[in-house]
């Protein structure tokens, strides 16, 4: 048996599944205090885009996400999710054939069989491990696990990778209506806080809009490839996109010299 070990846990999100449900809980208590009511998101989400920096920065606008997905989904017996390599150079993308994925709340099983089809069908896709200490997919699991308890898992990690290509995978995946494709990404980095949001609009627009125009111009997100492979999807899908929530670094650290930019979004069908 293999497993695609924790890299993380204790840097980006807690490292004991208690704190976690706890992190989870104080999300849900904020929304609830906000009065959210997912239903008013008029789409059955196919997709989903999230931050990935600590859970201190980033958590509740990603938690936003997978909670209106559990909620609006129907059955969900698998989620993909997809995000960009910030350690490892690849020449492609990577899948992870391991057996399970490990969470501080109990492990995950990876559809192997799944993954294994996806690699001999696509060959930009290999098996590199190294590139599956990755915080960007990591960070994600312990909402998958909470949101989506029956589910199987694949993890896709991509570097040099033509966009069209990450797209023809996702429209593979999308063919069952079972399952959830999430798609990882943070938005600028490291700019005094106005201009960031001005980088930032673009990338809203963008993903508001599923405008490739937008997201090509201005929008600066280290996960824009991903981003950009699920529009070309969408609209050969004919999908609509809802933003769901806005944040920066500052909001947490109150220091506006220098901040990175998250959103969250369901992409699906009306």
């Amino acid at each position: 048996m293999t497993h695609r070990v924790c890299s993380v846990a204790g840097q980006f999100y807690p490292a004991s599944c208690e704190d976690i449900e706890a992190n989870i809980r104080h999300y849900n208590d904020l929304l609830e205090n906000e009065h959210y009511n997912s239903s008013n998101i008029v789409l059955r989400p196919r997709a989903i885009i999230v931050p990935h920096a600590g859970y201190i920065y980033s958590g509740f606008t990603a938690n936003l996400a997978f909670k209106t997905a559990q909620e609006m989904s129907g059955e969900i017996d698998h989620v993909v999710v997809i995000g960009p390599s910030h350690r490892t150079y690849l020449k492609g993308a990577s899948i992870a054939l391991f057996d399970t994925y490990d969470s501080p709340c109990g492990s995950l099983p990876i559809d192997i069989n799944l993954s294994k089809k996806l690699k001999t069908q696509f060959t930009f896709l290999s098996h590199t491990p190294s590139a599956h200490h990755e915080h960007a997919t990591e960070v994600q699991m312990p909402f998958v696990k909470h949101y989506f308890t029956k589910a199987k898992v694949v993890e896709i990690v991509y570097g040099d990778v033509a966009v069209e290509a990450l797209s023809e995978l996702i429209d593979v995946l999308l063919k069952q209506k079972t399952t959830l494709v999430v798609i990882s990404t943070d938005l600028s980095h490291f700019h005094p806080l106005q201009h960031a949001k001005a980088l930032d609009k673009l990338c809203m627009q963008g993903v508001a809009n599923l405008d490739l125009t937008a997201l090509e111009n201005g929008c600066e997100a280290c996960g824009l490839l991903g981003v950009k492979a699920l529009t070309l999807c969408a609209h050969r899908h004919g999908f609509k996109s809802k933003l769901l929530h806005y944040s920066t670094s500052a909001d947490v650290t109150k220091d506006q010299s220098s901040v990175v930019g998250y959103l969250s979004a369901v992409i699906g069908e009306v």
